[in-house]
Order: C-alpha cells, then structure tokens, then sequence
C-alpha cells in the first residue's frame, strides 16, 4: 500500500490523527527532504526509516520504492509541507504504483492552496492554480498573459526573492484586480494582507519580505461572486 500523507504546512499541530497513526505504522518514509520529516517524526515520538524522494531523484527513486511496495511494504509518501502532488513530487510514483496494481489511499491534510483560499474572501468555486511561477522575467510574463482573462480565481505561489517582482508585473497584466497575499500561513507570523494588485506590490515593494507567500488574485471582470440559489 502506498499511503499520500499531508503533513503541517507551518503549525505542527494541524497533523491529523490518521497521518500520525499511517506514519507509525508504515515501514518506510519517502519525503522530500529527510531533516524536514525527521523533525516533525521527533515532534510525535516516530522513529522510521526514511528515504529521500524530491524532484531532481524522484525518477531514479522509482524502481527502489515500487519495489518496496510489490514486496509488500506499506509505504508513506510526505513533502516538506502541505500535501504531496501539490506543487511537490508525487504523480509518478502514484501513477506507476497504480500502473502495477498497487493500491494507493490519501491521508488528506493541510494545503497552502486550501488554506489561502479560505482566508482570501475571493470566490473559490472556480479556481485556476498554477504553482510556482516561472523564475525568468520573459516566461512568467508570459503565464501571466495567458492566465489573464480566465474567468477562475488565480492562486500562485511564490518565493521571498520575487515576491514584490511578481506583484509589480501582476499589477501591469491585470491592472486593478483585487488580490491577497498570504505570508507564513499557520506561522509565528502569519499575515493576510488584502488590497489590489498595484496595492499590494507597493506595500511590498516597501518592506523587506520574509517567509513563504500565496498570491490570490480575484478572477477577470466584475460579478464574479458565486451563486448559491
């Protein structure tokens, strides 16, 4: 069995109860960073081998992990945080298990996208989410562009480094949209800050930003809200 586990995005506390019963119980760990997992394993008094499973190894990990599960290990897969297959490796290893019949079950948990979504006060019936944003000027223009007139809430996220970057070219694409950065979601110091594009890439541009970011960005046009008659 091959267990998709979500893991706290900030606040240790947020690990469901099945996630701490699947991770005591499995027989291998693949995670994204081992030092990540270890300390959230210490956090719950979990000792279980760990093999690490991230983007740049995780087609060179394949072959070790499907054999572990064809034997008939149980086998828990964890990011650094939130869930895994959003926006963090999953989709091969769960594609291949299925491919060789292995079964596959979610351990639903915390997510950055869910989480930011429920603080926004932007519609989230229909919802255009695009990960990370290219790191080069020339191709995130571009996603930009072609994101710009959907008709979904956009979420994103984005780093520390390009945060007031980002905010600045969203603000020339999408002129005066409403939006809302999330910063440090379920943190010390979280922060939900509303206001327009332009708005918000001033505040920023003031500041020296910290931490992780979530960027919602409220769909094209106005009368977006959903209809719930």
């Amino acid at each position: 069995m091959l267990y998709v586990v979500g893991t706290p995005i900030g606040n240790l506390g947020d690990i469901t109860r099945r996630a701490l019963e699947v991770l005591g119980e499995v027989d291998l760990i693949a995670c994204e960073d081992t030092r990540e997992t270890r300390k959230l394993l210490r956090h719950y008094d979990i000792d279980k081998p760990l093999v690490s499973y991230y983007r740049d190894n995780e087609r060179k990990r394949l072959g070790f992990l499907l054999g572990k599960l064809s034997g008939g290990a149980r086998v828990a897969l964890v990011c650094d945080r939130g869930t895994p297959g959003i926006s963090d490796p999953a989709y091969l290893l769960v594609r291949e298990a299925r491919r060789r019949g292995i079964p596959v079950s979610p351990v639903p948990g915390p997510s950055s996208l869910t989480a930011a979504l429920s603080v926004s006060g932007l519609p989230a019936d229909r919802v255009v989410f695009v990960g990370f944003l290219p790191r080069k000027q020339g191709k995130r223009r571009a996603l930009l562009e072609e994101v710009r007139d959907r008709q979904e809430t956009l979420v994103c996220l984005e780093s520390v480094h390009r945060i007031h970057r980002t905010l600045a070219e969203m603000a020339e694409v999408f002129g005066e949209r409403e939006a809302v950065v999330c910063r440090e979601l379920t943190k010390v110091f979280e922060e939900v800050v509303h206001g327009t594009v332009s708005e918000l890439a001033a505040e920023f541009g003031r500041r020296k930003p910290l931490g992780e970011f979530v960027i919602v960005v409220a769909p094209e046009g106005p009368g977006k809200e959903p209809k719930w008659s």
